[in-house]
Order: structure tokens, then sequence, then C-alpha cells
């Protein structure tokens, strides 16, 4: 009798025990479980704070109070663009800033997708090959690499580390490029990026199925149906064929590259056939750039190695 009562204890303590852990266990998982239910809770009202916040920030610079310009530095995560163009002819059928409104659209859809800060119209680019024509606008090549440089080092001291080049000009492809290059003369606090991505295969098909035209360059098909879109007051495609777009190809020189190439092909200044222009078209063209755009906003985001191979060279270079 006395052996079965120990026996009933013994048994009675071993399930208290089992009832014990499974207890602690259970709560255990349950205080886990809650703890990440409230850790996913507050990511999401971070982000939806965030996103709150970039609907309520505009992204244009000139268009903040100096208030909500600090917030907007944090906001964009200390990133930039500049949306650079030129002051030049488009035919005679574009305004003379069809790529300042371009590349200043293209990088506001962008900044409302991944936000960013953009600065004002940027018309100080290489357009040394239009100067025979009414209304250019160009600098010298001193003056244009100077006020870039400047404007880079006080953006950067108004708390942006990340500077986005967004082109809308062919003839600046070089001088940006060349000015990348040369922020490796000295050292930065900054680093300086070109947006230069390209389209996919299948949007560039999209494309070219839309077109009327076949050839194009400069105030073409293209260029005129995003002009169209984005502002059709201005853009007036009744004197799209006043003048010839055709490349006359007047100096063949294979293998070699010369300043006057651009005049000896276009002297009009108007590359290609616009007079089938639309503005579907040019809505396709900038939603799939912003697209685009919005994505190398973000992977130049979370880029931390830039800046670390850069201090790296800066290091390296003054050491000997």
């Amino acid at each position: 009798m006395l052996r079965h009562k120990i026996l009933r204890h013994k048994e009675m303590l071993r399930h208290l025990k089992f009832s014990s852990e499974t207890l602690a266990h259970n709560l255990r998982d349950s205080y886990l479980y809650t703890m990440k239910k409230i850790l996913l809770a507050t990511i999401l009202l971070a982000i939806t704070a965030l996103s709150v916040q970039a609907q309520d920030l505009s992204a244009s610079w000139e268009e903040l109070t100096s208030a909500n310009f600090v917030k907007a530095t944090h906001l964009s995560q200390g990133l930039c663009i500049i949306p650079m163009g030129v002051v030049e002819k488009h035919g005679q059928h574009l305004p003379l800033g069809t790529d300042v409104f371009i590349a200043r659209e293209l990088s506001l859809m962008a900044a409302r997708a991944e936000y960013a800060v953009v600065f004002p119209f940027w018309y100080a680019g290489q357009i040394f090959e239009a100067r025979h024509q009414p209304g250019t606008i160009s600098y010298s090549p001193e003056l244009l690499f100077r006020l870039l440089d400047e404007t880079c080092r006080e953006i950067s001291r108004n708390g942006f580390k990340k500077i986005l080049l967004v082109n809308g000009h062919g003839g600046n492809t070089n001088l940006i490029q060349y000015f990348c290059q040369a922020q490796l003369e000295s050292e930065r606090d900054y680093s300086v990026y070109f947006f230069n991505a390209e389209l996919d295969p299948d949007t560039n098909r999209q494309i070219r199925a839309m077109r009327k035209s076949t050839t194009g360059g400069h105030a073409d098909e293209v260029e005129s149906s995003q002009m169209a879109w984005i502002h059709p007051d201005l853009v007036h495609l009744d004197r799209a064929t006043f003048e010839s777009g055709e490349d006359l190809n007047r100096l063949p020189l294979p293998g070699a590259y010369t300043g006057i190439w651009w005049y000896a092909k276009y002297p009009n200044h108007y590359a290609g056939d616009a007079q089938n222009a639309n503005p579907e078209l040019g809505k396709y063209v900038m939603e799939k750039r912003a697209e685009k755009l919005a994505e190398v906003i973000r992977t130049i985001k979370a880029d931390t190695t830039t800046r670390h191979l850069q201090n790296r060279f800066y290091r390296e270079a003054t050491a000997h």
C-alpha cells in the first residue's frame, strides 16, 4: 500500500513537472510571438510614417521651406538629384528648354516613387554645336565644370552625401562622365553618381511598335511625344515639317571623331521626324524610365561601398 502511494506521488510530481515545463514553453512561445508582432507593427508604422512624410514633403528643392528642407535631407537618406539639360533649338516645334523639362519631370516622377530631393532647373551644359541657332545658351568649358563642381559641394554642405546626375541632353554625356571621374582628383565627403541605366529589351520593342518613324536622335518622335505628354501647351506639331530632320552625312570620316560631326549631319538641329508624335507614347516612355530611375535611387541609397572605396583610394593616393 505504502509503495503504491509513493509511486502515485512520483507520477503526480512527474506530471506536474511536465505541465509546468509545457506551460513555461507555451508562455515563452506566446511572448516571442507577441514581441514579433510588436516589432513587425513598429516597422510597418515606421514605413507608413515615412511614406506619409514623403507624400507631405515636396521633392522639389525650391518648394521646400527651411524647416522642411532638414526633414527632406533625412527622408531622402541624403540623396539629391540634379536633372541636367541645356537651352537649345529643338526643331521648329519644341521649346528651347525641352531637355530640362524632360530631365526634371523624369526626376520628380521617380522621386514620387522613391523619395529624393530634386535640384532646381539645370541648363548649364555642353551645347557648343548649337551656337549657330537662335536661343542657345552656351557657357565656357571652365565655367560648366566649376559651376557643377561648386554646386555639388554646396549640395553636400546642405546634408546630401549622395548626388545623382540625371541627364536629358546627349551632348552632356561625355562631360558628365569626365566630371564623375574627376571626383577622384581630391578628397570629397560625398559621392557623385550618373544615371545611365538602359531600358529593357521588351520595353524597347514596345516603343518601336508604338512609333511611326524609324529615325531620330533630337526633337524626334519620341522626344516630341514626351513633351506632348509633359507640356502639350508648348508643343507645335504643325511645325514639325517646317525643316528637315534628315541626316545629311556631309563628313564621311570612318574611324575618326571631330567636333563638327553633329553640324555636318544635322545643321537644322533636328534629327528625325516628329510629325506623328503622340502623348501616349511619351507617357509610356516617361513612366518606364521613371521606374528604372526609382530602382537606381533605391540601389544608391543602400550603397555603402562607393564611399568606403573612395575614402580608401584618397588615403592611398596621398600615402606616397
